[in-house]
């Protein structure tokens, strides 16, 4: 996870993101990216490609906002865990 963490930042870097993308921007991106992917399924046919780069367009910036505020974000998702085990219960 912290090679992919350091790939995406280095293309940030490299690109000049990270001296403009602040936590709002990047919350913002992922909404704007998570609809572009649901556009994707919108029309029978399935373009799995188009599924697959917006994917990575709202992973990215997911990713980018954990490193930004300094989480980790293997942690963020095991954390969640707890919660959806206290709110849904398991099926018999």
């Amino acid at each position: 996870m912290n090679e992919l963490l350091d790939k995406i930042q280095a293309l940030r870097i490299q690109k000049g993101w990270d001296q403009t993308d602040t936590p709002e921007i990047l919350a913002k991106s992922i909404v704007v990216e998570a609809a572009e992917l649901l556009e994707c399924y919108m029309n029978e046919d399935v373009d799995l490609l188009a599924v697959k780069s917006e994917l990575a367009d709202v992973l990215m910036y997911a990713l980018s906002l954990c490193r930004d505020l300094d989480l980790d974000p293997v942690e963020v998702v095991l954390g969640k865990f707890q919660n959806i085990h206290d709110r849904y219960p398991d099926k018999p």
